[in-house]
C-alpha cells in the first residue's frame, strides 16, 4: 500500500506532500518520491490529514457490548465500532465484580490475543491486552464501581491474571491492603499500574509511584483531589513528571479549563487521552447497564440512578477534537496524546502510535473538520 499524504503527522511535526509505503503490515518508508509497486493499493489522501491511529487504553464497551460480557462477539463489536472512529488499538477494560466474572473477562481477551482476532476481519481495531479496573480499589472513591465487590489484593486471585499474558494495565488504590505488593509483582512482569478510585494521600501516592506504578486512571475523577496542605493523589500526579495521566476528554467528566491545567502540567508526552466509554456508546440516549448497574443516558451523558457519572459515550475522534479545543495544543501534540503517549503508558510505544519505519501500519485519515475518512489497521 502507498498513501499519498496532504499533511502527515510525524512525531512532533507535520510534513506535506509525502508518500508512505506499507509492506507486510509495517511502515516501510516515508519520502517525497516513492515508486509504488505494480500491485500496490494507492490511497489518495492529498486533501487530508494522515496521522497515527488512535489508541484507547481505558474503554469498557460500545454498541451494546461490554468487556465484562466475556464473549468473542462483544470484543468484535467493540473493535469494529472503534475502528470507525479512528482507533487502531484498544485495551478492553473490566469492572469491579466477583472473582469468576473478572477471570472470565481476562480469559476472553487472552483467547482473542491467542487467536489474533482472525474472525474480526480487516476492519477492526486490534486488541492490545486487557485493563483490569478494580477490584482492589477504595469504596470512598467508588465512582460507578460496585463497592460490595471491592476487596484486598490477593495474589491467589491476581497472579493467574498476570500469568495469562493478557494483562497490560491494572488500576488499583495503593492504600488498599496488599496493593503495594501487587505493584511490585506487576512491575516484575512488565504490567503497567495505574492509581485510580483511590483516596490515597500525597505520600501514599508517591510511594506507589516509587514502587512502580506509572500512571493515573481518569485523572481528577474518583481520586483524592488537590489541597494546598494535603496535595492528595491528584497533587502527586501533577507533581511527578514521570507519571502518565489518563484524561477523559468529553467536557463532562472534566471541565475544559481543568484539561488545560493538566496539559500544562504534564505535556503531550505524559497526557494520555482516553474515552472510558461504556456499552451505550454509539446507541444514543436510553437505559443501559454498567457492571450490572442501571445506567440512564440523557443527552449523551451516562449516569447511575444516584446521579454518579457512569463512564462516557465518548469516541476517540471526538476526544481528539476536544483536547485541541480545550488546550490549544498543536495537531501533532493532540496526535501524541491520542496515540503514542497511551501506547508508551502500556509499554507498546516501540511499535504503536507513530508513523515511522518499522512501526505497525496503523493510521487514520481525517478530513479538514478532523472527521474520520479512513482507518488503516496493520496495513488493511
Amino acid at each position: 500500500m502507498v498513501i499519498d499524504c496532504g499533511r502527515l503527522v510525524l512525531d512532533e511535526r507535520i510534513e506535506r506532500e509525502k508518500r508512505v509505503l506499507i509492506e507486510d503490515g509495517e511502515i516501510y518508508a516515508i519520502a517525497t518520491h516513492i515508486d509504488a509497486p505494480a500491485d500496490a493499493t494507492v490511497i489518495d489522501a492529498r486533501e487530508y490529514l494522515v496521522l497515527p491511529g488512535f489508541i484507547d487504553i481505558h474503554v469498557h464497551g460500545a454498541m451494546g457490548a461490554d468487556a465484562m460480557d466475556a464473549t468473542p462477539e462483544a470484543l468484535h463489536t467493540m473493535a469494529r465500532f472503534f475502528a470507525a472512529h479512528g482507533v487502531t488499538g484498544f485495551v478492553p477494560t473490566t469492572m469491579t465484580a466477583p472473582r469468576d466474572q473478572v477471570a472470565a473477562a481476562v480469559e476472553n481477551v487472552r483467547r482473542a490475543l491467542t487467536d489474533a482476532l482472525v474472525a474480526q476481519g480487516p476492519v477492526a481495531a486490534h486488541i492490545l491486552g486487557v485493563h483490569i479496573e478494580g477490584p482492589y480499589i477504595n469504596p470512598r472513591q467508588r465512582g460507578a464501581q460496585q463497592a460490595e465487590f471491592m476487596r484486598p489484593a490477593d495474589p491467589g486471585e491476581y497472579c493467574p491474571w498476570f500469568e495469562s499474558g493478557a494483562v497490560k494495565l491494572i488500576t488499583v488504590a495503593p492504600e488498599v491492603d496488599g496493593v503495594m505488593r501487587l505493584i511490585e509483582d506487576a512491575r516484575q512482569l512488565g504490567i503497567a499500574v495505574a492509581l485510580g478510585h483511590t483516596d490515597a494521600t500525597y505520600a501514599q501516592a508517591q510511594a506507589a509511584f516509587a514502587a512502580g506504578a506509572n500512571q493515573a486512571t481518569h485523572t481528577f475523577n474518583a481520586m483524592r483531589g488537590l489541597h494546598h496542605r494535603e496535595p492528595g493523589t491528584l497533587g502527586a500526579v501533577l507533581a511527578n513528571d514521570a507519571v502518565y495521566a489518563q484524561l477523559i476528554c468529553d467536557n463532562v467528566h472534566v471541565h475544559p479549563a481543568a484539561m488545560a491545567v493538566l496539559y500544562k502540567c504534564k505535556g503531550a508526552d505524559r497526557l494520555a487521552v482516553i474515552t472510558d466509554a461504556m456499552e451505550a456508546t454509539g446507541l444514543g440516549d436510553g437505559d443501559f447497564t454498567l457492571g450490572a448497574q442501571r445506567v440512564a443516558v440523557c443527552q449523551g451523558v451516562a449516569r447511575l440512578t444516584d446521579g454518579a457519572l457512569a463512564g462516557s459515550t465518548l469516541t476517540m475522534d471526538a476526544a481528539f477534537r476536544n483536547i485541541i479545543a480545550a488546550t490549544g495544543c498543536t495537531l501533532a501534540e493532540a496526535s501524541r496524546m491520542c496515540s503514542h503517549t497511551p501506547a508508551c503508558a502500556i509499554g507498546v510505544g516501540d511499535r504503536k502510535g507513530k508513523i515511522a519505519p518499522g512501526y505497525d501500519a496503523d493510521l487514520v485519515i481525517l478530513d479538514q473538520d478532523l472527521r474520520v475518512v479512513r482507518t488503516i489497521v496493520g496495513g488493511q
